[in-house]
């Protein structure tokens, strides 16, 4: 199989290093005031990128993890401090994150607590050497968080759903564990309507009924290590 750097970008050790961390705080700080006051993320993290003279990397991961207060309160409001039985996972946001961590690439902490990524998805998937080994810890921590029940949604349009799909249940057979797979063409949506989610998509975070940081207990447990950017609060 494929030896694969999920999330590689040879420039993140420059613009996300000690150097740019100055800067990078100080834009944060300043995107954080004004979706603070309403204004749309999109423009401002364009405002606040031109200002600072970011690269659209240094941009993206900004608007990524920068968020008003209301939806701030809004997402702790609805956030499970204890893992529940039965999870409802975003499978792609998942295990992408879980890869990008095992291959010691960038990751951010959201300043409601979840860590993203910067990997991308834009319609194409493929299974890569670190794919097993993000499911297997997956499914270690939700055995010993006792969950009894997970279902994945996957966005079917994305090329290799299906074998994702396959991939996870061949590694769930070695847990106590009951595992379900959709495949749906408007994940999103499917999961703003439900309770106890597991994702880093804010647009799912504000619209759920509940969620669970599964993604955080996993690497802290299991990749203590993992390079994760935090921006000054």
């Amino acid at each position: 199989m494929e030896t694969v750097s999920r999330g590689y970008s040879p420039k993140d050790a420059a613009e996300f290093g000690p150097k740019a961390a100055a800067k990078l705080n100080a834009a944060f700080q300043e995107l954080v005031f004004l979706l603070d006051r309403g204004y749309d993320v999109k423009s401002a993290s364009t405002f606040v990128g031109n200002h600072h003279l970011l690269s659209q990397r240094q941009r993206l991961a900004l608007a990524r993890t920068a968020s008003p207060k209301a939806s701030l309160q809004n997402r702790r409001g609805k956030e499970l401090l204890q893992p529940p039985e039965r999870l409802i996972l975003d499978g792609f946001n998942t295990i992408i994150t879980l890869e990008v961590a095992l291959s010691g690439s960038l990751l951010l902490e959201g300043m409601d607590g979840t860590i993203r990524d910067l990997a991308g998805l834009r319609g194409t998937y493929r299974i890569v050497d670190k794919t097993c080994q993000a499911a297997e810890l997956l499914f270690s921590q939700m055995e010993a968080l006792g969950v009894k029940e997970a279902v994945f949604y996957l966005d079917q349009q994305v090329s290799n759903s299906g074998r994702l799909g396959g991939l996870l249940r061949e590694q769930a057979e070695r847990f106590p564990l009951r595992i379900q797979v959709e495949l749906d063409p408007n994940v999103d949506r499917v999961l703003s309507r439900m309770a106890q989610v597991v994702t880093a998509d804010a647009i799912i975070l504000d619209k759920c009924q509940s969620w669970y940081n599964l993604n955080r207990e996993i690497l802290a447990r299991f990749v203590p290590d993992a390079w994760i950017f935090h921006f000054s609060q």
